[in-house]
């Protein structure tokens, strides 16, 4: 049966938690001295991005490699998309190159669903839109289960531009699902309409924000976002949601803070937070080598 990850609400709790345990093998065997394994030797991983992308492709093409498989990276600038094809088009073409998985990521909301009705090879969504990037909740997820021993009972602020955000979506899916508490705190005009329909608590001020929390998790502030008056300046923002040890120390003893980077220094997050100990940004990218391998085995080892 082929197995595609498209986003959070497809997948069973049962099926998170089984990729979070096999991470953990993941990443103890990318730790050590030989990283290869032959898990997916003879199997072929294609990704196909129409975004740049540096931790995500990257991750996915290494993760597929460190497992046996074979990759090709494709690109809207090296790819016969400049020529006008379509997106099933190029979907179909790979498809009978006998691709066992595609992991696409588009600007377009909804495209790694359509391709997924057209082709055989397993499809994993690497981010589309602003709907969802669910690979990116599963290493999040990961993350906390590392530090903390569990996701149930957690939790986790997200604050920052919570309407923008694809990680913000599937995080607060995939969280609650696993029996965290999710909050989100940002200017209103940064909050996606329908959030109150969501499983997740509207914050009003910072002290709801931060206090009883395991775990803070800031949002890239996309700086175009400006440019449309939804907030008056990057400082302003920063002054009251911006990421800060005072507002850190409110949370719980042992708190930890993540980002999905690429980060804007002093705006969404103070540099002393970014570069201490309590922040791990580091470790969610070695996660999501390891959280994609786990990933990568779960669908392309059960697909047909």
């Amino acid at each position: 049966m082929k197995r595609d990850f498209l986003t959070m609400a497809d997948v069973s709790r049962e099926d998170i938690s089984y990729l979070l345990s096999r991470a953990d093998f993941m990443k103890s065997n990318i730790c050590g001295r030989d990283k290869s394994l032959t898990l997916l030797k003879g199997k072929s991983v294609v990704t196909l991005f129409y975004e740049n992308s540096t931790r995500t492709r990257c991750s996915f093409e290494l993760a597929a490699k460190y497992l046996g498989a074979q990759t090709v990276g494709i690109t809207t600038d090296g790819s016969s998309v400049k020529k006008g094809e379509s997106l099933i088009d190029t979907a179909v073409t790979l498809d009978k190159m006998k691709a066992d998985a595609i992991v696409i990521r588009h600007s377009v909301a909804g495209a790694p669903m359509l391709i997924a009705q057209h082709v055989k090879a397993s499809v994993i969504n690497g981010g589309d839109g602003m709907h969802a990037h669910p690979t990116q909740a599963l290493l999040d997820m990961y993350t906390m289960k590392e530090r903390f021993g569990t996701i149930e009972g957690l939790q986790v602020a997200i604050i920052g531009d919570v309407k923008h955000s694809r990680v913000a979506q599937s995080n607060i899916v995939g969280l609650s699902k696993m029996g965290a508490s999710v909050k989100v705190f940002a200017p209103n005009t940064l909050l996606p309409k329908g959030i109150e329909n969501q499983p997740c608590k509207i914050c009003s001020n910072e002290r709801e924000a931060f206090e009883g929390s395991d775990v803070i998790m800031g949002l890239r502030i996309q700086l175009e976002r400006q440019k449309k008056g939804l907030f008056p300046s990057v400082e302003e923002y920063n002054r009251f949601y911006g990421v800060s040890a005072r507002r850190m120390a409110m949370c719980n003893k042992g708190a930890i803070v993540m980002h999905p980077g690429p980060a804007n220094r002093g705006i969404e997050i103070d540099c002393d937070v970014l570069d201490s100990e309590m922040c791990l940004k580091d470790e969610q990218v070695s996660n999501g080598v390891a959280t994609r391998m786990a990933l990568l085995e779960w669908a392309v080892c059960n697909n047909g």
